[in-house]
Parts: C-alpha cells; sequence; structure tokens
C-alpha cells in the first residue's frame, strides 16, 4: 500500500522538535496499527507542496490544520479544489479534524465555528458501527480532541460512524472511499498538554482543568487508526 499525506500545518520549531509533525505521526501511528509495510509521502499544502500524480497512491490523508477549514485564504482554496478532484475520482480519502471538515465541506456539508466552544482533551463518543469487522461491538471510543470547528450536518450520502452531545458528526464514511474523524488519533497526551497549555487563557481555566484531568484516562487512537488501516485495505 502506497499512503500519500497531505500535511496541513507548520509546526514551529519547538513542536516539530518534540512531535516531527503530523505526517510523522501518522505514520509511526499506523505502523503500530499494522501497516509497517506502507509506503508513505508526506506533502506540506501550507507550502503549496503536492505530488505530480495521485494515480500511484492507493489512497490520501488528510491531516488537522491550525487554519479553518472554510477558510479563503490561497492555500486553503487550492487544497479544496484538489480534494473535490479525488472525490470525483473516488480517491479513497482519510481525513482527520481539519481534514474531516474540509472533506465534509466538499460533500456540501455545514462546516462552522461549533457554536458550544472548543472541543478539547480525552472526549468520549457513541459508536454507531458494532458491526465492522475492526471494530465487533463497539459501542462508544474516546479519543483525544483540540478543534473549534465543527461538521453540523452530515454530508448528503453519508454514513454516521461516532457522534456525541458536543459533536453530533464525530466520523463518518461515503460508501468505501472517504473515512473521516474529527479528533485526532495520532495524538499523544504530551501534544495535548503542550496545546492546552498554550491555549490556556483561550479556553479558561474550567475548561482547561477538565481537559487537562481527562488525559489521564486514556484514549483509543491505535484503535481508530487500525479502523483507518483496515478501511485503506479494504478488509471493513
Amino acid at each position: 500500500m502506497k499512503l500519500c499525506i497531505l500535511e496541513n500545518d507548520l509546526f514551529d520549531a519547538e513542536l516539530a522538535a518534540r512531535f516531527g509533525g503530523f505526517g510523522g505521526m501518522f505514520q509511526r501511528l499506523f505502523a503500530q496499527a499494522g501497516a509497517d509495510n506502507w509506503t508513505v509521502e508526506t506533502f506540506n499544502t501550507v507550502q503549496g507542496q503536492y505530488p505530480a500524480s495521485y494515480d500511484d497512491f492507493d489512497a490520501v490523508l488528510l491531516t488537522g490544520s491550525r487554519a479553518d477549514s472554510f477558510s479563503q485564504q490561497p492555500w486553503v482554496l487550492a487544497l479544496r479544489q484538489q480534494v473535490e478532484q479525488l472525490l470525483q475520482a473516488k480517491k479513497k480519502l482519510l481525513g482527520v479534524c481539519f481534514g474531516h471538515q474540509l472533506i465534509a465541506l466538499c460533500l456540501g456539508a455545514r462546516v462552522e465555528r461549533a457554536p458550544q466552544g472548543w472541543g478539547a482533551g480525552r472526549m468520549h463518543y457513541q459508536w454507531h458501527t458494532p458491526a465492522w469487522a475492526q471494530a465487533p461491538g463497539r459501542s462508544s471510543i474516546a479519543l483525544l480532541a483540540s478543534h473549534q470547528d465543527q461538521v453540523l450536518s452530515l454530508p448528503a450520502g453519508a454514513t454516521l460512524l461516532a457522534s456525541s452531545a458536543f459533536c453530533p458528526v464525530a466520523a463518518f464514511t461515503v460508501e468505501q472511499h472517504v473515512l473521516c474523524v474529527q479528533p485526532h488519533p495520532e495524538f499523544v497526551e504530551e501534544l495535548s498538554v503542550y496545546l492546552l497549555d498554550k491555549r490556556r487563557a483561550l479556553l479558561g481555566e474550567t475548561l482547561y482543568s477538565a481537559a487537562t484531568d481527562s488525559l489521564a484516562l486514556g484514549h483509543e487512537g491505535l484503535a481508530m487508526a487500525r479502523l483507518m488501516v483496515g478501511f485503506v485495505e479494504g478488509s471493513l
């Protein structure tokens, strides 16, 4: 399998030194999830990097970003054009956080600032598809989140995978070619702590404390990654 990662952010020097960027985090996570034989290439869309062709790739992953998916920034608009073409071609797509939102937006869904504010820390979601081969009997999943935007309506033709009262469209799929998830399976607790500390004043003490305390409960990012690997390899 050959995966194209469209990396939609540039980490500052401290963050990059500690975690290596979204592309590196996903590559490590997927290897842990059983995709250690995949070939992975990463392109940074903020810097205008794209593959010359997607034909050689089995799937494309869109990462998170500090940007809004509905932004009018030139690089975001260029990325939207790429995603629209990939959707038309029914290339297998994975979207996480910003990527989840951008794909949903290209599918006609409503994506805006979340009226309830920031989602941060460990968040718990109801799982709606317990019959999936990679998730037999699963009824819930806990993942690390960091977002102030949300998909507010399920795209036409999509199947809802996960939701919560806070985030009604937390994950969805479209047939066998789109799998999107709002929270971050690639996050580790240390990265969540870094982001929470950086945004402490913005979040307010109540949310900051609750989100920080929630990290002690652990998360199921690896389980979500196994679902993503299974989706790409067609074993779901």
